[in-house]
């Protein structure tokens, strides 16, 4: 049974909630981190790749048993089948598609060795208030409910985040602000490169959305797509299934797991901070709104939160002002950066098949030596000036 009173309870171990815990710990708090699940890592939810300049931030060094397959090169395929590749130069940015099961322990892992606590097993079902102010949680582990009290509150508790309904911050989705992913890791399949990210753009392929090949071994690749619910026709899974079946070096491979989760797509949410309680990760909606990718969000706002927390309790106040300074940190830190590609998602689901296509040919006869899309962007500009009204508020 965990102690009755903590400085921080953190709600989801995930990388949000690891970090913030491992920060919070680092700093001198007495940290509780519980999860719902049973084994940490688990089910996988997103297609595991991972910038390493986010680890170069923390300090955290790649480890082979996580980060399985270092990548420098993307390969994005038009509806058409124009193909546009970027490799960086040798020396230029690096990325890991990792094994998130093992990068998840290893994350909750090193929480415990900076001091943190972590129960398993454990659902979060309610949250304690007094005089109207979240002062700990209720939860149920395998044997028994028990409560905790708490100075600070973090809600790393994923997309669908309880923590944030009951600290009354808007956290509803529409259809249109939520993209639903299905993967399979799929074994015997044919890797052109190993360090090679694919992307696979179409509105027969994925509606408002993109397929990915992410390779983690000579014949092992994550091979998945994300939808956006307000366009699908069909179930992700199904779109899933066409696609595998008309790629020749994809349909003869064997799927070993099958992964299902949803991913925030319309930019962080206005306030992530309320009275003594913060939200870091999907659960503040820091995913890049054009990919879906949030890890690196996660991991650098749950760095912020713990830290914040840390000091506000080592110096006697948790107000929502004091708090506020993890909301100040992060947007200074990533917030110009997810507004640019919420603009940028919104630019993609204007086009046409036939105009990404276009797109696509300006960009196909460029050699790009780093993956940058404002680089890219510039060179449309000059290509096709006819599209340069759909490009203007990105640039």
């Amino acid at each position: 049974m965990p102690e009755k009173k903590y400085d921080v309870v953190i709600v989801g171990a995930g990388p949000a909630g690891s970090t913030a815990a491992y920060s919070a710990a680092k700093n001198g708090a007495k940290v509780l981190m519980l999860d719902r699940r049973r084994e940490l890592g688990v089910p996988v939810q997103c297609g595991e790749a991972l910038a390493e300049d986010a680890l170069n931030e923390l300090g955290i060094k790649p480890d082979r048993r996580w980060a399985v397959n270092p990548t420098n090169a993307v390969n994005i395929i038009s509806p058409g089948g124009i193909e546009i590749r970027v490799a960086e130069r040798k020396g230029g940015k690096v990325g890991f598609v990792l094994d998130r099961k093992q990068f998840d322990k290893f994350l909750a892992v090193r929480a415990a060795d900076a001091g943190a606590e972590t129960i398993v097993g454990t659902f979060v079902y309610d949250m304690v208030k007094r005089n109207g102010k979240a002062v700990g949680v209720k939860a149920k582990g395998i044997h028994e409910k028990f409560e905790v009290e708490a100075d600070v509150i973090i809600g790393a508790d994923g997309v669908g985040s309880r923590v944030a309904r009951w600290a009354g911050l808007k956290s509803t989705l529409k259809l249109a602000d939520i993209e639903t992913c299905a993967q399979f890791q799929m074994v015997g399949v044919d890797i052109e490169a190993p360090e090679l990210l694919e992307f696979y753009l179409g509105s027969k392929i994925s509606p408002a959305g993109y397929a990915w090949v992410f390779p983690k071994g000579n014949d092992l690749a994550n091979v998945g797509l994300g939808v956006l619910g307000s366009k699908a026709q069909k179930r992700p899974i199904e779109y899933l299934k066409d696609f595998v079946a008309s790629k020749p070096k994809l349909s003869k491979g064997r799927v070993v797991e099958i992964n299902i989760g949803g991913v925030p797509v319309c930019g962080p949410m206005d306030q992530t901070v309320k009275d003594n309680v913060m939200l870091v990760g999907d659960a503040a909606r820091q995913v890049n709104p054009l990919t879906g990718g949030g890890i690196d969000s996660a991991i650098r706002a749950g760095n912020i939160a713990g830290e914040v927390a840390a000091k506000a309790i080592s110096e006697g106040n948790v107000s929502e002002k004091r708090l506020n300074e993890y909301d100040k940190r992060w947007r200074e830190l990533m917030g110009k950066r997810l507004e640019r590609y919420l603009k940028a998602k919104e630019i993609l689901l204007s086009l046409s098949d036939d105009e990404m296509d276009r797109l696509a040919k300006a960009l196909a006869g460029v050699k790009f030596d780093e993956i940058s899309l404002t680089k890219m962007l510039k060179v449309l500009v000059k290509s096709d000036p006819k599209l340069l009204w759909k490009l203007k508020k990105f640039i």
